[in-house]
């Protein structure tokens, strides 16, 4: 028996239904017609037919879910949402319960949960998986897929206690995983998971295995962006870098030649600091040897580099200092109105000064601060220069000044000429000053004699400093340089007016009273201040006099007080010379001699004994009083 067209269409859409219950009962009611043999070898193979047609469903399903992601990969935009919906399609085909993958960080060597489908306990979506640990674990070490029907009984998997907690709470029991493969790394995990127990079939696995494959692409595509952006962005930072120190070179080595011009140009400090300034439009001071200001850009630079006692600020001593050792800029580390940054300004071992600059705007990178090291050497050069010429001049009037003194009368034609050349009108010449300055302290003392009085002449004469100045009041020469020196000078300083000068010729005769007057002074224990030597007349006719008639003086005076000391090896001179410096009170004496009154009653007591007992009279103390400061002069000269 045989069935009808109609019916054989019947068994074919049956075939072709949706519902597998309507397909067994077409398949049971039109084959009733046949032998129960026949019969049931047409069901068998209609169900295999049908079962074909599913498969073959199922994989056009699959195959457009892939071919959806694959255009999807081609307009990758968001990362987090294409790797969602590739998740989404693979718990969609999979039919799973759970569907989530985990990104594989290679610096911390764990795996993190990125996303997830089917999820209900929150810890899962935060689950980290330490190295070595959960199923995830083994399909990243063995780069192949990996699975288990029921987890928590699978003694293969290195189970954690974290990891077990969070599989548990999700309810999970089988699970599938797939690596995500990139070359020869493994940038994560596909998984399936169910809550019941199931055995995964290889159309499974090659399913999410392929999903896998489209998920990789995505992170591996994701990276290489973000390391082209980071490439990118990374060549962009060092054009930029590379575009500021060109234009920060050249502008170093535009500021380079104008300092260089600087020098060439005969230029001083102030060049330099204006050059500087301009350059870094900044505030910029330069200070000399003894960091007192010679320049500032702008004029009033408004750098506070100075303490509230009118020193220099610790903070930028401590920074000049430390320039000095390593030649290279220093911050001060502050803020305004102090300086940035200071330099000191050397020339091989000797200190010159330093160079501060304030704040600005523009950063002192490496070449800007190599610019101000350069300034600092230009300006080294340029007070090198300045003190080479200042020698010179300084030399070339020293010996002026001796000449002049030595006045010899052949010679005053060549020597008014050579003032003329220093701008000096010689026959002007009236005064004389001689000072007495340690030897460290010249070279400042001279600028600054030379700067007091205008039209003068400063030179050095037996170890003396010399000023040769126009006008007969010399002990007002002698105070202007004075104030000059005590500013410039912060040693103790003797000043010494000679007598006016009646002619040019004279001036040599006025420098020996000077010079022998700043002796008397020294030996009378004055060593700072103003002197006019005419008030020390008669100690210079009586020192000056010398020979046998003031050494017999001072023998028939005071010889029994002195031949008793080199005898006994006492104190009685001294304690006679306190006594008349004391006005003649033994009480005044004791305290100039720190010793008991007493002790200075008994020796005064011994030199009556030995000078006869009218010695406290007033003529009589007088000739003492004068023999006792002459021997006194005498000592001090030979020792």
């Amino acid at each position: 028996m045989s069935l009808a067209v109609t019916q054989v269409v019947e068994l074919l859409d049956a075939v072709a239904a949706d519902s597998e219950d309507d397909a067994v009962e077409a398949f049971e009611r039109l084959t009733a017609q046949l032998p129960a043999g026949r019969a049931a070898e047409l069901v068998s193979r209609l169900r295999d037919l049908r079962s074909l047609l599913t498969r073959w469903r199922r994989r056009g399903q699959e195959l457009s879910a892939l071919f959806s992601s694959a255009r999807e990969l081609a307009e990758l935009r968001d990362t987090d949402a294409l790797l969602h919906r590739l998740v989404e399609r693979a718990h969609a085909l999979m039919g799973t319960d759970v569907t989530y993958l985990s990104e594989f960080h290679e610096d911390v060597d764990e795996l993190r949960v990125r996303s997830t489908l089917g999820t209900v306990a929150p810890s899962f979506r935060d689950l980290r998986v330490p190295p070595g640990m959960g199923l995830a674990s083994k399909v990243v070490r063995t780069r192949c897929p990996q699975w288990t029907p029921v987890y928590q009984a699978n003694d293969s998997i290195p189970h954690e206690q974290e990891i077990d907690t969070a599989v548990a709470a999700e309810g999970l029991v089988s699970m599938l995983g797939v690596p995500l493969v990139a070359g020869d790394r493994v940038l994560g995990v596909l998984f399936a998971a169910n809550r019941s127990k199931h055995e995964f079939t290889p159309d499974e696995i090659a399913l999410l295995s392929a999903f896998a494959d489209h998920a990789a692409v995505v992170l591996q595509t994701t990276r290489l962006l973000e390391q082209a952006r980071a490439a990118a962005q990374e060549a962009e930072r060092a054009n930029s870098v590379l575009a500021s120190n060109v234009t920060a070179m050249e502008r170093a080595s535009a500021v380079h030649e104008d300092l260089t011009a600087v020098v060439l140009r005969g230029g001083s400090a102030e060049g330099v600091a204006e050059t500087l300034g301009k350059a870094l439009e900044r505030r910029v001071v330069i200070l000399d040897r003894d960091l007192v200001p010679v320049a500032h850009e702008p004029a009033e630079a408004g750098v506070r580099y100075s303490a509230a006692d009118g020193g220099l600020d610790p903070a930028v001593r401590e920074a000049i200092d430390a320039s000095r050792l390593s030649g290279r800029c220093v911050f001060v580390g502050d803020d305004p109105p102090r300086p940035e940054v200071a330099v000191a300004v050397v020339a091989g071992e000797t200190f010159l000064g330093a160079v501060v600059v304030g704040y600005g705007d523009l950063e002192l990178r490496e070449v800007e601060q190599r610019t101000i090291e350069r300034a600092a050497q230009i300006a080294a050069l340029v007070a090198v220069k300045q003190e080479a010429i200042a020698a010179a001049e300084d030399r070339v009037r020293g010996e002026l000044v001796a000449d002049v003194l030595r006045g010899d009368q052949h010679r005053w034609e060549e020597l008014l000429l050579r003032a003329r050349a220093r701008e000096v009108r010689l026959e002007d010449l009236r005064s004389v000053v001689v000072v007495g300055v340690s030897a460290d302290g010249r070279r400042t003392a001279t600028e600054a004699m030379r700067r007091s009085v205008p039209g003068g002449l400063v030179g050095e004469r037996d170890g003396l400093l010399v000023l040769l100045a126009p006008g007969e009041d010399s002990v007002s020469v002698a105070r202007a340089a004075w104030n000059a020196l005590s500013a410039a000078h912060r040693g103790s300083v003797l000043v010494v007016a000679g007598p006016p000068a009646g002619s040019m010729q004279e001036l040599g005769q006025c420098f020996e009273s000077a010079r022998r007057c700043v002796e008397v002074v020294r030996k009378l224990n004055t060593s700072a201040g103003v002197v006019d030597s005419r008030a020390y007349e008669p100690y210079m006719a009586m020192f000056g006099a010398g020979g046998k008639d003031l050494s017999g003086f001072i023998d028939s005076t005071i010889g029994p007080v002195l031949r008793w000391d080199a005898e006994r090896r006492t104190e009685l001179f001294q304690t006679l010379c306190a006594f008349v410096d004391s006005y003649a009170s033994p009480s005044r004496t004791a305290r100039v001699l720190h010793v008991h009154i007493n002790t200075v009653n008994q020796r005064l007591e011994r030199i009556g004994a030995l000078l006869g007992s009218t010695w406290r009279e007033p003529e009589s103390l007088f000739r003492i009083s004068v023999a006792a400061r002459l021997h006194a002069l005498a000592s001090a000269s030979e020792g």
